[in-house]
């Protein structure tokens, strides 16, 4: 149903006459699969962001990484 009234949004962004929606049209074309699964599922991408996110502050706290193997476990300490 998602995918039928998203095709159908496509065919009248392509018949406007509107070409600045070309290039919203074509984002969402690359990534329909992406966005019909929100809403097939109600699920994104959030934990995983928010998890990076958290690996990002902590890797800035250390200023680099050495061992790759002792950072590794530290975060799995902390986080896990």
């Amino acid at each position: 149903m998602a995918i039928g009234k998203l095709a159908l949004w496509f065919n009248k962004v392509t018949d406007s006459e509107f070409k600045s929606f070309n290039t919203i049209s074509a984002t969402m074309y690359a990534h329909y699969d992406k966005i019909l699964n929100y809403f097939n599922n109600r699920s994104t991408n959030a934990s995983a962001e928010s998890f990076n996110a958290k690996i990002k502050a902590f890797r800035s706290t250390q200023r680099g990484v050495r061992d790759v193997n002792f950072f590794l476990f530290r975060l799995t300490k902390i986080y896990a």
